[in-house]
């Protein structure tokens, strides 16, 4: 079954699950920042099959988030390694990380934890943060739209806002839809 390409959606979150949304490709982005680097490496910490770990990392690599570098005087063996993009890709497995220890827990804990180099200690739980430094929760934020935005993200996040904020939906979408009709 061919799935749904989100390369075109005005929404970043869907943008970027075309480039990371796959399962391989996020443990392979893991494994980059564990060490590995060379083919081998990530198909034996993974377990995943050739061909799929070719793929991936060929969509990585067009994607800028690793790059190939040849290792060997021959040039025949590669490596990959972590682009800007890929660096910046960090605190979202730290955040995924963080979230499965508390919702998908192994009986026994956590099998990764993630420590400071300096101290030892563990890092705090990831969270938002306003600009002056407070912390928010889901409930402290609200989706406006961006530069990007086009008419029918403006209108969805109009509505959004409305329904937020209780003021009535728009009567011209409702009746669109066949709900709402005149006269009841």
């Amino acid at each position: 079954m061919r799935r749904t390409s989100f390369a075109d959606m005005p929404c970043s979150i869907a943008r970027a699950l075309e480039v990371i949304g796959d399962w391989w490709t996020l443990l392979i982005i893991r494994e980059a920042f564990f060490g590995s680097r060379r083919f081998g490496e990530f198909e034996k910490a993974l377990g995943i099959a050739p061909n799929v770990l070719t793929a991936r990392l060929s969509k990585l690599v067009d994607s800028g988030i690793l790059r190939v570098e040849a290792t060997a005087q021959n040039g025949k063996a590669l490596s990959y390694r972590l682009t800007p993009a890929g660096h910046d890709l960090f605190p979202v497995l730290v955040a995924l990380l963080q979230w499965g220890d508390r919702h998908a827990a192994m009986p026994e804990g956590a099998p990764v934890r993630i420590v400071e180099r300096r101290t030892g200690q563990d890092i705090a739980p990831m969270h938002m943060q306003s600009a002056s430094g407070q912390t928010l929760r889901v409930q402290d934020v609200m989706p406006l739209p961006g530069p990007g935005a086009g008419q029918a993200v403006r209108q969805r996040l109009q509505a959004v806002a409305e329904r937020a904020s209780g003021a009535p939906a728009d009567q011209g979408e409702d009746q669109r839809r066949g709900q709402g009709r005149p006269g009841g």
